[in-house]
């Protein structure tokens, strides 16, 4: 999980800041009005929206906001229409890259993204370039010291995981998308903190990168996502997490 980890580790790190500037509320609450505009308001039969919902509360967003959001994606409030764009891309390096995104101005979307790339030396490919290069999982990590490997293997794989990795200082958990939500309850009832948890688009292989180009990749990934469109952004670098941290700070 190299890449995505580490860098999954540093955006949660920075997500008290992001909450403060309102960017993350803007694009969770996003995504909970697409959520239950698509699959409807139940959180008991719409997965997308329970992991949203999560990822609300998670940044202490009060309960009114998600209300209304959910409100707003059902129809019971007025709100904007937002429509899913998926863009595939190539970062500095060759990286495969998959961006994902809610708009109400695809064209206009289309074009910030590509300016952002064409300035970071990315670019877009066509519709599939990239997408095949990744798979759909549910991902966790956890610290280490917050619990064994033989615990959580014990926990994890009971609950439904696929697998359970040691990277740097965290332990990750891989699993199918719809057993996310069974594995965090069975985390959660036995007090383990979790670090990270999503759904996600896991690398089938990676590309290692190093120096100017680890740089570059980092600008890119932190450009892209800091544009209000833009919801997630998977790409298959690996970069040491000594030099992943040290461009972080």
């Amino acid at each position: 999980m190299s890449g995505h980890s580490k860098w999954a580790s540093i955006k949660h790190k920075k997500a008290a800041t992001d909450a403060k500037r309102g960017a993350a509320f803007t694009k969770v609450t996003r995504e909970i009005t697409a959520a239950a505009r698509a699959s409807g308001g139940d959180v008991n039969t719409n997965p997308r929206l329970r992991t949203a919902i999560a990822r609300a509360r998670f940044l202490n967003m009060p309960n009114i906001n998600i209300e209304n959001a959910v409100k707003k994606g059902t129809g019971e409030l007025p709100g904007v229409v937002y429509e899913d764009v998926v863009f595939d891309a190539y970062g500095p390096g060759g990286v495969a890259m998959l961006i994902q995104g809610l708009t109400d101005n695809k064209n206009r979307t289309t074009a910030e993204v590509r300016n952002i790339l064409s300035k970071k030396n990315g670019s877009l490919a066509g519709a599939g370039s990239t997408s095949w290069m990744f798979t759909s999982k549910g991902f966790i990590s956890i610290e280490k010291g917050k619990a064994s490997e033989e615990q959580l293997m014990e926990i994890a794989l009971e609950a439904g995981a696929d697998d359970i990795k040691t990277e740097g200082s965290y332990y990750e958990i891989t699993c199918e998308a719809a057993n996310l939500e069974t594995i965090k309850a069975a985390l959660a009832a036995k007090n383990i903190p979790i670090e990270t948890a999503e759904l996600t688009k896991i690398p089938n292989a990676y590309v290692k990168a190093a120096g100017s180009e680890a740089k570059q990749l980092l600008g890119l990934m932190e450009a892209l996502e800091e544009h209000e469109d833009i919801q997630e952004v998977h790409a298959n670098f690996d970069i040491s997490e000594e030099e992943m941290e040290k461009m972080a700070e």
